[in-house]
């Protein structure tokens, strides 16, 4: 077997299932779960009727380069939601939604034969680390920031690490935090790039959720901003899942540097990644739509502007720059020995108690700054910046979210009587 594989850390939820496997929820209230981000909002019609009408495709191979059409409406998006023109048969790849790509984005950029870093924040969308580690490469892990609106100060990263890295994970919108990270990040990191030669990929999946007028900073937008026409070393990452509601469909693309994307459509091709043509379908009508997008943003926003408030009134949490998480702090009635609040305990006391399902922001962050098969980079070791605080996923419909609420509110109260 694959070596690499004893590196990987269970997954949250598997973490999740194990804390929860001793635990009997209260069976006088129903469940409902705000522990997994899996968008519950009604598919768009335009989308089940372009699957139903693309069935011949499935007598076809599909080309993993994806149909012309496919390529063409997704630079047409580009074009539409940041101002940019793309070529569409060069900077533009379509993937098997963002997670799949980011995995194997990291196979195809990381070189393992040298001392190969890979730069991630911290708490982070845990596919980061694992493609990290089974190319090969140690995983250094720079914690967001709560004085930044939790974006990482990129300033605090070693110039030791800097020069070992290969590959660069951002996310914004983040997961969990929900923060966006801000034009004069974007061209910190493009300086770094230029110095040490990394490659910057770009997660923006959660970009068509937002709570303000003005749409989050996308990484291929930044770099127009600055001047970077050519999106040298860097790669966006994209997704219909959050945007259009199709979870279940594994659709996205890539764009960006059309030399990166060369050689990653090259691995595909032998890692057989080809999209469905029944899904390209579906996924042309999706990005060629923005109607359903406007109103599933504003189902969020209704949601969001409900249940904020009330959790506000007991715990310390916030409406997002984007995203459907609420990244809170829980009391600290059962202080840990760091002095914040317990947030295995509290999600486990949650669901015993009130049958609500949070996921504990611990399980989305690491302490200390690395791993893989090196040494420990970075110096002074780190708490896990994710103790003391619980993700919730408010992605069910409004009143259900709200019901989450109120047992959460009643739960805090009880707990501090």
């Amino acid at each position: 077997m694959n070596p690499l594989l004893s590196r990987l850390q269970p997954y949250p939820f598997e973490r999740l299932k194990q804390l929860f496997s001793t635990v009997t929820p209260n069976p006088a209230y129903t469940p409902i779960s705000l522990g997994i981000g899996e968008p519950r909002h009604a598919t768009p019609h335009l989308v089940l009727d372009a699957l139903a009408t693309a069935t011949a495709q499935l007598a076809a191979y599909p080309a993993t380069a994806g149909l012309p059409a496919l390529r063409n409406a997704c630079a047409n998006w580009v074009q539409r939601r940041y101002g940019l023109t793309l070529d569409a048969a060069t900077q533009v790849l379509p993937v098997n939604g963002s997670r799949e790509a980011l995995f194997a984005f990291a196979q195809t950029v990381i070189d393992p034969t040298l001392d190969a870093v890979v730069v991630c924040p911290n708490p982070f969308y845990q596919i980061y680390e694992g493609a990290a580690l089974l190319a090969g490469a140690q995983t250094y892990y720079a914690p967001s920031d709560p004085a930044l609106n939790f974006n990482v100060n990129w300033d605090q990263v070693p110039a030791e690490v800097w020069a070992k890295t290969q590959l660069l994970f951002v996310c914004s919108p983040g997961n969990p935090t929900g923060a966006v990270m801000p034009l004069s990040d974007w061209e910190k990191l493009f300086a770094l790039s230029d110095r040490y030669g990394f490659v910057i990929a770009s997660d923006e999946c959660y970009s068509e959720i937002y709570f303000r007028e003005e749409a989050p900073l996308g990484g291929l937008e930044a770099a127009a901003k600055l001047g970077r026409t050519d999106f040298k070393n860097l790669v966006a990452f994209t997704s219909l899942s959050k945007r259009s509601n199709v979870p279940g469909m594994r659709s996205g693309f890539v764009a960006g540097d059309a030399q990166i994307l060369k050689q990653f459509l090259l691995y595909r091709t032998y890692h057989g990644s080809a999209m469905s043509g029944m899904v390209q379908a579906a996924s042309i009508a999706a990005w060629d739509d923005e109607a359903h997008v406007v109103a599933n943003r504003e189902q969020y926003r209704q949601k969001f502007a409900a249940v904020t408030p009330l959790l506000a009134e007991v715990m310390e949490v916030r409406l997002p720059d984007a995203g459907f998480y609420l990244w809170a702090a829980v009391p600290t009635r059962d202080v840990a020995a760091d002095g914040v609040g317990d947030d295995v305990a509290f999600a486990r006391d949650l669901l015993a108690q009130y049958n609500v399902t949070v996921l504990p922001g611990s399980y989305l962050a690491r302490s200390g700054h690395g791993i893989g098969q090196g040494p420990v980079l970075g110096g002074a070791h780190q708490a896990n910046p994710g103790a003391g605080r619980i993700r919730m996923a408010l992605v069910a419909e409004t009143a259900e979210c709200l019901e989450a609420a109120q047992r959460i509110v009643a739960f805090i109260k009880n707990t501090r009587s």
